[in-house]
């Protein structure tokens, strides 16, 4: 795609749920479009309420400004932090040694006593001592994306001619993570040569990024630049992850993105992004529909739960 050409489209997806049959088959477009050029796509009309996305970063605030020790309380050995809190510069990117510059937590699905997917992802944790609305507000705003998600892979699906549920049905309960990040203000807590997140592409299918609440998300366009993608306030950022671009045998290609460190060494910064996966049965394998003639499977067929595996042992979780 040409340098002048670039552009990371926005879509009101209320064009797409409620529209015209004519708005809709350019809401599908455009949402294509932009996801095979740039990996990313910005979302307005979502439905996503203003006060979810504040009662979540008002508990997250509350939660990392917690003394250290209170914090740990509420990390599990041995999960790769699949739920609760994850210490600062655990993570780092896929092939990186040095650990990014940041904390979280995971909010993973809330599911009901007898679901048969309950013992796979375990329980998740709520800091009810401490931050007594954490919960509600996580909750609330994680089935919010959800819903957002599972609608964009349904357009996403029109768009590749698929049926329109195929993508969509992959995610139905499917192991999603609501991350709750605090990337401290560099005077407070530093690694030498680390930065708040280095240049990685998301493991999973899609992910939905609210507006942080600072600047700093830049992506790596086709031509080897970095751009800045920081959605307006309301809009919901949403990326291709590795999942995904398996899946349909790079006809959407994944994108290498990263957080950069603020000139100010006062600023902290958070963000939640909310990456939608698969069930952990679900095999990633591209539809026959898909490949042109002549064209060869690049990957084997592989289950989502082996594939995040392998990647969180990458990145230093597992």
């Amino acid at each position: 795609m040409a340098d002048s050409a670039f552009q990371v489209e926005t879509v009101d997806l209320s064009q797409f749920r409620s529209g015209s049959a004519k708005e809709r088959a350019d809401f599908i477009q455009v949402l294509g479009d932009s996801f095979r050029h740039t990996g990313f796509v910005k979302v307005a009309g979502h439905q996503i309420r203003p006060s979810d996305v504040d009662g979540a970063y008002a508990a997250a605030r509350a939660f990392f400004a917690l003394p250290e020790d209170a914090k740990r309380r509420h990390f599990v050995p041995g999960t790769g932090g699949a739920r609760g809190f994850t210490s600062f510069g655990s993570e780092h990117a896929k092939d990186q040694s040095v650990g990014d510059l940041k904390e979280f937590w995971h909010v993973g699905q809330e599911l009901p006593e007898g679901h048969p997917l309950k013992a796979a992802y375990g329980d998740n944790l709520w800091p009810d001592a401490e931050v007594p609305s954490f919960k509600a507000h996580t909750l609330a705003l994680y089935r919010a994306l959800e819903d957002c998600a599972g609608t964009l892979l349904e357009a996403l699906a029109l768009y590749l001619d698929l049926p329109q549920r195929s993508l969509a049905d992959m995610v139905v309960d499917g192991n999603s993570i609501l991350r709750l990040i605090h990337y401290p203000a560099l005077k407070d807590r530093f690694i030498e040569g680390g930065v708040r997140s280095a240049a990685h592409e998301d493991i999973n299918l899609i992910t939905l990024l609210p507006a942080a609440t600072d600047a700093g998300l830049q992506l790596l366009d086709r031509s080897g630049v970095w751009r800045a993608v920081d959605g307006l306030p309301g809009e919901i950022v949403a990326d291709a992850g590795d999942m995904l671009s398996r899946h349909l045998n790079l006809k959407i290609p994944s994108t290498t993105h990263r957080v950069i460190n603020p000139d100010r060494t006062d600023a902290a910064r958070y963000s939640m992004p909310f990456f939608c996966h698969p069930r952990p049965d679900v095999v990633l394998d591209c539809p026959e529909s898909l490949l042109e003639p002549g064209e060869a499977r690049r990957f084997e067929p592989i289950t989502a739960h082996a594939f995040l595996m392998q990647r969180l042992r990458e990145i230093g979780l597992i």
